[in-house]
C-alpha cells in the first residue's frame, strides 16, 4: 500500500484501513448517503493520535488539530462526492464526529462538562466556550477575510460546527478576538475547541458517577 504525507504529517492515503478504537469511552459511527460514505471512531481518553483521509486536505488538517490538541484518538475517513464540492463531505464528517462525541460521552455522568479555552496562533486570537449540556446551540463569531485556504470553502468552518453542535448536543460559542490571516484564523478556532472539549469530558473526581447538573439531568 503506498502513502503519501505531506509536511504536516496529515495521511493522504484514503485507502487506509478503519480501525475501531477500544476505550471505555470509545465510539465508532458510520454514515452512508447517495453524497457520502463516512465512517468516524473516537476515543475520548487517547493521546492525540489521528488518522484523518476526507479527500479534502485542509479538513484533514483540522481533524489532526481536534486529535492533537484534545488528546483523542480520533480515526476518520470519508469518500465523497468532491468532483461537485467539498460541502457533503465537510458536512458529513462533522455530523459523524458530532455523534461520535454524543456515543462516547453517554449519560455524561462524572464529566467536567464545560470548557473554555483561548488560543493564539500568530496574530489571531480565537476563544471558544462549550457546555456538553445535550441542548444545541451554536453562537459563531468568526470573520475570516478569504472565501479560500487552499482549496477549501471558508464558509464550510461554520457548517463544520453546526453539524458537530446538532449533532453532539452541545452549546458551542466562538469568538474571534483578533487575527488577519484566514488559516490562523480557522486553525486557532479548531485547536481552542480541542483544549474545551478536552477539558469538558474530564473526569471530575469531585462528581464521579454523577450527572453533572442540578436538574439531575442533561437534555
Amino acid at each position: 500500500m503506498q502513502t503519501s504525507n505531506n509536511p504536516n504529517g496529515i495521511s493522504t492515503d484514503r485507502s487506509l484501513p478503519h480501525r475501531d478504537l477500544p476505550s471505555a469511552r470509545s465510539a465508532s459511527v458510520n454514515r452512508t448517503t447517495k453524497e457520502t460514505d463516512v465512517k468516524v471512531s473516537i476515543n475520548l481518553d487517547g493521546t492525540g493520535t489521528c488518522s484523518a483521509a476526507t479527500g479534502v486536505p485542509f479538513l484533514d488538517h483540522m481533524l489532526h488539530q481536534i486529535a492533537s490538541h484534545g488528546s483523542i484518538d480520533l480515526d476518520v475517513w470519508a469518500k465523497g462526492d468532491l468532483e461537485i464540492d467539498d460541502h457533503h463531505t465537510n458536512e458529513d464528517v462533522a455530523i459523524a464526529l458530532g455523534e461520535a462525541f454524543r456515543e462516547a460521552l453517554g449519560d455524561r455522568k462524572g464529566i467536567v462538562r464545560f470548557g473554555h479555552f483561548f488560543a493564539p496562533l500568530d496574530e489571531a486570537l480565537v476563544q471558544v466556550t462549550l457546555d456538553f449540556s445535550g441542548r444545541p446551540h451554536l453562537s459563531y463569531g468568526l470573520d475570516i477575510p478569504t472565501q479560500r485556504v487552499g482549496t477549501y470553502d471558508t464558509q464550510l468552518v461554520r457548517e463544520f460546527f453546526v453539524a458537530v453542535v446538532n449533532h453532539s448536543r452541545m452549546t458551542l460559542h466562538i469568538r474571534q478576538l483578533d487575527g488577519i490571516n484566514s488559516h490562523h484564523i480557522i486553525e486557532a478556532t479548531f485547536k481552542a475547541f480541542a483544549r474545551a472539549v478536552r477539558m469538558a469530558v474530564e473526569i471530575d473526581p469531585r462528581r464521579a458517577g454523577m450527572i453533572p447538573s442540578s436538574k439531575g439531568v442533561l437534555e
